[in-house]
């Protein structure tokens, strides 16, 4: 049953991508070409499902923290820290691109540190992240989960199983797992893109995540 439910959870997610990419590229089109994308934890499989790997006018480098087996050749994998591209002059690429990325970093100040960066760096972003007040977190897809305090996430992850992960025994780990993401909600988004224009995912009239993007 929950393998059932994982599933449909899976295509659903699929589906919102797909909206979220469609309404992508409708901005895209409004570029001119060629262009210059900087993904921020991006993969090459994220844009290879999206169908927009083959594109002879579009560039994309791929930033993460470890390199990535090359697979395009409109596709070049990059080492770097999202708080600071200090390899990137200002305004060097045309958009900053970004998928539930910046809910990774542990603090309000790294999260601002990210925003700044991608804002210097491209003359045009497009950065997603779910919504704080969703229900369910979407990490670990169980209802209500951010709402709760370091303390007893890090007792659930030391004594239960979740539908994504095993228990963790050793305590330390539990409390780097419980840090590890920190879900955003509109007004500290406001907060860090002033200038911004928001775009809502919706389920059932509720915002599951939030495009702030500038154009």
């Amino acid at each position: 049953m929950s393998l059932l439910k994982n599933r449909m959870t899976d295509k659903l997610q699929l589906k919102l991508r797909r909206k979220r990419f469609d309404f992508f590229r409708t901005l895209l089109r409004l570029v001119d070409k060629p262009v210059r994308i900087l993904d921020i934890g991006g993969t090459f499989k994220y844009w290879e499902t999206m169908g927009l790997e083959d594109l002879k006018d579009i560039h994309i480098t791929l930033l993460n923290l470890e390199l990535f087996e090359k697979k395009n050749s409109n596709f070049q994998s990059v080492k770097g820290d999202a708080i600071n591209l200090k390899n990137y002059k200002d305004q060097q690429v045309d958009i900053v691109f970004s998928n539930s990325v910046i809910e990774h970093l542990e603090s309000f100040d790294d999260q601002k540190k990210m925003a700044n960066e991608a804002k210097r760096v491209g003359k045009k972003y497009f950065i997603q992240t779910p919504n704080f007040w969703f229900p369910i977190e979407p990490h670990y897809r169980v209802l209500g989960f951010q709402f709760l305090s370091k303390r007893l996430k890090i007792l659930i992850f030391r004594h239960f199983d979740n539908r994504l992960m095993k228990k963790i025994a050793d305590k330390n780990l539990a409390e780097k797992e419980a840090k590890r993401i920190r879900l955003l909600n509109l007004t500290e988004l406001k907060k860090l893109f002033p200038e911004a224009n928001i775009y809502k995912e919706k389920i059932l009239g509720l915002t599951k995540s939030i495009i702030m993007y500038k154009w």
